[in-house]
């Protein structure tokens, strides 16, 4: 499959979850890890590489950080990680995760579950962001937050700035 551009609207996350269907999480994961190894590889990177994403993709972050060995990892409300904590004892790196206290997608047992699996350990990080639903840094849709989003993103390259 090309390249996919679709509108934050009804439509456009109608589409966006029939394809989330098709996807194949264990080789998407894997590709990720793979980029990392590729970054890592090229003459041009001679810093440290981070894994960071949305949704599906905080998901893709956190798992490719635990295959890959990233040096830090950023997770904005990441759809599907407490279905795959087994995964947490190999995230050894810095990781921060960003969670909407409104998010039905992530609902706060999940947050919780996601907590437990990194509890007693000093490399993970967790914001929660009251107030706030699942999207909240994407301006394009209509749960965005601009104070939330600014703190999340200032607080991310902190992070970042911090790890790498």
């Amino acid at each position: 499959m090309g390249w996919v551009d679709l509108a934050y609207d009804e439509a456009g996350s109608a589409r966006a979850r029939q394809l989330l269907q098709t996807v194949d999480g264990t080789q998407a994961a894997a590709d990720v890890a793979a980029a990392v190894d590729v970054l890592r590889a090229r003459p041009e990177v001679t810093g440290r590489v981070a894994t960071l994403g949305y949704c599906f993709g905080g998901q893709m972050a956190f798992r490719a950080a635990a295959l890959a060995r990233a040096d830090a990892a950023v997770c904005y409300y990441g759809g599907g990680i407490a279905g795959h904590l087994d995964l947490a004892p190999r995230v050894t790196m810095p990781v921060l995760f960003h969670h909407a206290a409104l998010d039905a997608l992530i609902p706060q047992d999940a947050v919780a579950a996601i907590k437990a699996a990194f509890a007693g350990r000093s490399n993970a990080v967790f914001l929660d962001y009251p107030g706030v639903d699942h999207g909240f840094n994407c301006w394009g849709r209509p749960r965005y937050n601009q104070q939330a989003a600014a703190l999340a993103h200032g607080l991310t390259l902190e992070f970042l700035s911090q790890h790498l």
